[in-house]
């Protein structure tokens, strides 16, 4: 028998039991352990809330929790109530998925000031995580910046330039959606290092800002590069920039009735935030690019006001004591998902925050490979009934998928109308309904 542990409960944990299931069949018993009471991860707490169709993947990592050979333990964190060696000591594989929770640092003057937050802390707000719930972002005045070209700045731009109808039949939480409907926001700042060619932003995300009630996309013309050269680009990319190009076509007229405006800033790069005790505004250095494609500054400074920034420019995995970690990367340091003997690593604690939720699925599936020539049949370690052991002698209170599923039932009763669920956002109440 083999004996697995995956830290982790998000879609590279799941998929990385899913190949266990298939490899090793009834040959295997796996526990996914999480430091919340809840699974899914990114899918719960990354993947915007009015992005629903996209959730619907944690059905397929539902069908694996349910299976005899899979088990969920939530609340259990790794580092405080059990450490790495430990694991080690109980499973033939201990698998680290924790993905990339933490925002990487903004590194600039200003950044400490009260109003300045990473978008997972911001997006982990509106969405419900329990890190995140007494947030407080001020929304008081009308602009908003917004640093960073990928789909993150998109769906952050996008919560806070839609109605209170327009999020009806998302999850976001209610504390953050009466914020969000009593907000002053009359202008959100999208800044770019580069232009429209590099922007990291996909079809589908842009577009919906094309479609928002009482907001619209604005983009200088000026900014575009000759339509000649979209040729060149990946056709993804090429789809992106047509919508670019679309909104910088929107006439004045359209514009009239639309009392939010979303600017996309390119050729933009904040050097320092200034304010007394809290943002008030973004310095903006102007750039170009080098031969090389390569944003370089320009010495032309201006400014934006500002009483909320967010800053999307990247996350990465919280290291582990007693864990090899690359710092430059964000990631731990391994060679194609080998950290240790026994202990590995998938997703984007492998690979670093690049990729889809679907991208995780081979990763998992090759780690599995790994493993399956590693151990073999196994190396006769306790696993599952070690770990209960200790938990137990330590008073740790675990949270089985079963418990998950009633916290589950009562998020789905507590829903608002049209919304499918009302998530909770305290761990305790979170305990209180599964039990």
């Amino acid at each position: 028998m083999r004996h697995i542990a995956i830290i982790g409960s998000g879609p590279a944990g799941y998929y990385t039991a899913e190949a266990a299931q298939k490899a090793f069949g009834e040959d295997v018993r796996v526990d996914v352990i999480d430091r919340l009471p809840v699974p899914y991860g990114l899918i719960r707490f990354g993947v915007a809330p009015d992005h629903q169709s996209i959730k619907a993947v944690s059905r397929r990592y539902e069908a694996v929790a349910l299976t005899e050979n899979v088990r969920f333990v939530g609340n259990v964190c790794v580092g405080k109530d059990i450490s790495i060696d430990e694991l080690l000591g109980l499973y033939d594989a201990v698998v680290l998925a924790t993905g990339a929770p933490h925002d990487r640092p903004l590194e600039i003057a200003g950044a400490d000031l009260h109003g300045v937050y990473g978008s997972a802390a911001f997006v982990g707000w509106y969405i419900g995580h329990p890190d995140f719930a007494d947030l407080e972002p001020p929304l008081d005045s009308s602009h908003v910046v917004v640093i960073g070209n990928g789909n993150v700045a998109l769906d952050v731009a996008r919560i806070l330039s839609k109605t209170r109808e327009e999020l009806g039949g998302s999850d976001i939480v209610s504390h953050a959606l009466d914020v969000l409907e009593t907000a002053k926001t009359e202008h959100v700042s999208i800044l770019g290092r580069r232009g429209p060619h590099q922007i990291a932003m996909t079809p589908k995300e842009l577009g919906e800002l094309g479609h928002l009630a009482r907001a619209c996309p604005r983009v200088d013309p000026a900014d575009l590069p000759d339509v000649a050269e979209d040729a060149l680009l990946e056709p993804g990319v090429r789809k992106s920039v047509t919508c670019l190009r679309e909104f910088a076509a929107y006439p004045e007229s359209f514009r009239a009735d639309k009392p939010i405006e979303i600017d996309f800033d390119f050729f933009a790069s904040p050097v320092r935030i200034e304010g007394d005790g809290r943002v008030e505004r973004v310095v903006v250095e102007r750039t170009a690019l080098d031969a090389d494609m390569r944003s370089v500054a320009t010495g032309e400074t201006y400014e934006i006001p500002a009483s909320l920034v967010v800053s999307c420019i990247g996350y990465q995995t919280p290291p582990i004591d007693g864990v090899p970690y690359e710092h430059g990367r964000g990631r731990f340091a391994n060679d194609e998902g080998r950290i240790l003997p026994g202990l590995y690593c998938v997703g984007w604690a492998r690979r670093g925050p690049s990729g889809t939720i679907g991208t995780n699925r081979p990763d998992g599936y090759s780690v599995v490979d790994l493993i399956a020539a590693d151990v073999g049949d196994g190396t006769g370690k306790s696993g599952r009934p070690g770990l209960d052991a200790l938990l137990d002698k330590r008073g740790t209170q675990v949270v089985k998928f079963s418990d998950w599923k009633k916290i589950e039932e009562a998020e789905i009763a507590n829903a608002r109308d049209g919304s499918p669920r009302e998530k909770f956002v305290r761990i305790e109440d979170m305990i209180k309904a599964g039990s």
